[in-house]
């Protein structure tokens, strides 16, 4: 009883703050430019502030004459400084965290800035929004009579003058108040442990006998988790360890791969699933609404927006727009001003807008994760759904994918070459490639047109990999856990060509 108890007071304050957000519900580019005047004028007499002239920003046209678009490698060297121990640089309060983000596996990392303003003000106050959207959808939900499973990075890494760096979830972790332990599991030393495997036992030892009412993570990561645990215990669902367990959410990849595979570990009718877009650079959208797709764009946490349509997308010398202008179904690159002393920061994701009152949005995929090299335009949202209707009309489930060009040599067309590990295997590999070339062109006309009798496209070469071949080739990258992800879609054949040599070494 007294969990009870505990679990109506905690949700009645989180449930309160839905008030607070109908300001930006009610009045969306009002409180999107006041913040963005704000931000500016806080920083006026930091080094970029003074650069760009901040105090002679009076409205948004100021601020995109004044102000580049930029990506990490334009402002790298302002970090570095930062990170040796210079401060007002690019944001006038202290910055001892850094986030090293490795949202892909490319081998060279990015330190994104986490100011105390964007630790409280931000993430934070995300993650009170998070349990505060569910609570109000849910009101029979017991999630503080138990405790909520975090799968997290390892702790952050101390350097001289007084700087750190590591996975945003471990600085998160290691900032919380001691009280949120309590109702965290695995306890924090070993939600923040650096060697993956050693983790990954240490927290299956650890909650296997706790009331677990909610998770948190990755779907990728969580699910090699979820599977330890069923080895571990012998059970043939995760609700026969964790019974009371409600809700889980999640983000970080599109969950569409891997939600079959979610629904026969957690067989429970009225289970919830909630998608987060967070990521180092900040918390972006939260679902509101049980059973959605989509994500209500939070304008309250110190994040200004802007959008560039991806149809007209060049990098830095692209042209955005603010929110107010934005439209329905549209592909468009992130830009971000935030209160971390990112400036115009091209963050590489892209989204569209399912709903403009209020404002939802869909992950669509990255500026620089799609395959154009013969003018198909083919993005992680055509792959993920053509991928989904192959796999429905063939009683298929795939664990992870990659997809690559084959690119035209002496005469030969190009194509496409997936490398794709099944959860469950098609009867007929050829009907599976039939279906997702079809479903591809039904979803995209770029890529049909490119299809057209063979000219320029041939049909899509699928490779079965072998069990855990993604697993072990990030293991070999040491790249296992925390936030590291699978390219999905490349130019290059960097990936793909790694994976078929692991492949025929049979690792």
């Amino acid at each position: 009883m007294p969990f009870q108890i505990v679990n109506s007071i905690i949700s009645w304050f989180l449930k309160k703050r839905k008030h607070q957000m109908e300001l930006f519900l009610k009045y969306p580019i009002n409180v999107q430019h006041e913040l963005l005047f704000k931000l500016v004028h806080k920083a006026k007499n930091t080094e970029v502030g003074l650069k760009y002239n901040f105090s002679s920003i009076t409205n948004y046209n100021d601020f995109t004459k004044n102000v580049p678009i930029q990506q990490y490698e334009s402002i790298e060297y302002l970090i570095n400084r930062t990170r040796k121990g210079e401060q007002n640089v690019f944001w006038p309060t202290p910055i001892k965290w850094f986030a090293k983000s490795s949202g892909t596996t490319n081998a060279k990392s990015k330190f994104i800035p986490v100011s105390d303003e964007a630790l409280e003000d931000c993430h934070f106050k995300a993650g009170k929004d998070m349990l505060c959207l569910y609570f109000n959808n849910n009101e029979e939900a017991q999630l503080f009579t138990g405790k909520g499973l975090r799968l997290g990075g390892s702790s952050a890494v101390y350097e001289d003058n007084d700087t750190y760096f590591g996975d945003l979830s471990a600085i998160i972790i290691e900032n919380m108040p001691f009280w949120a332990d309590f109702s965290s599991a695995p306890k924090q030393e070993t939600a923040l442990m650096g060697e993956w495997e050693t983790k990954l036992n240490a927290i299956v030892e650890e909650t296997v006998n706790e009331d677990i009412t909610s998770l948190v993570g990755v779907p990728s990561w969580m699910l090699v988790l979820l599977n330890r645990i069923l080895e571990k215990t012998g059970k043939e669902h995760i609700l026969e360890v964790w019974p009371n367990l409600e809700v889980y959410f999640h983000g970080g990849v599109n969950f569409n791969p891997y939600r079959e595979q979610f629904k026969k570990l957690i067989p429970k009718k009225n289970f919830k699933y909630y998608e987060t877009y967070n990521a180092s650079e900040g918390f972006f959208a939260i679902q509101d609404v049980n059973n959605s797709l989509d994500m209500l764009l939070m304008l309250d946490y110190g994040i200004f927006y802007e959008f560039i349509p991806m149809d007209i997308f060049d990098g830095e010398d692209s042209k955005a727009i603010p929110l107010e202008k934005v439209k329905l179904n549209t592909n468009y690159a992130l830009v971000i001003t935030t209160n971390g002393g990112l400036w115009r920061y091209l963050i590489g994701d892209t989204v569209k807008f399912t709903s403009l009152n209020p404002y939802r949005i869909r992950i669509t995929g990255r500026t620089k994760h799609f395959i154009n090299v013969f003018g198909e335009e083919l993005i992680i949202e055509n792959a993920e759904e053509a991928l989904k209707q192959a796999c429905l009309k063939t009683n298929a489930e795939i664990s992870e994918y990659t997809a690559a060009p084959i690119f035209m040599k002496n005469k030969k067309g190009g194509g496409h070459e997936w490398m794709i590990e099944f959860k469950k295997h098609p009867k007929n590999i050829n009907y599976f490639t039939e279906i997702l070339d079809n479903a591809l062109k039904s979803i995209n006309s770029d890529y049909e047109a490119k299809r057209y009798n063979n000219l320029t496209l041939a049909m899509p070469k699928i490779n079965v990999a072998q069990e855990g071949l993604f697993y072990n080739w990030l293991k070999l990258k040491g790249k296992l856990g925390g936030q590291h992800k699978i390219p999905r879609l490349s130019n290059s054949r960097k990936h793909l060509d790694e994976l078929l040599e692991l492949s025929i070494l049979k690792v």
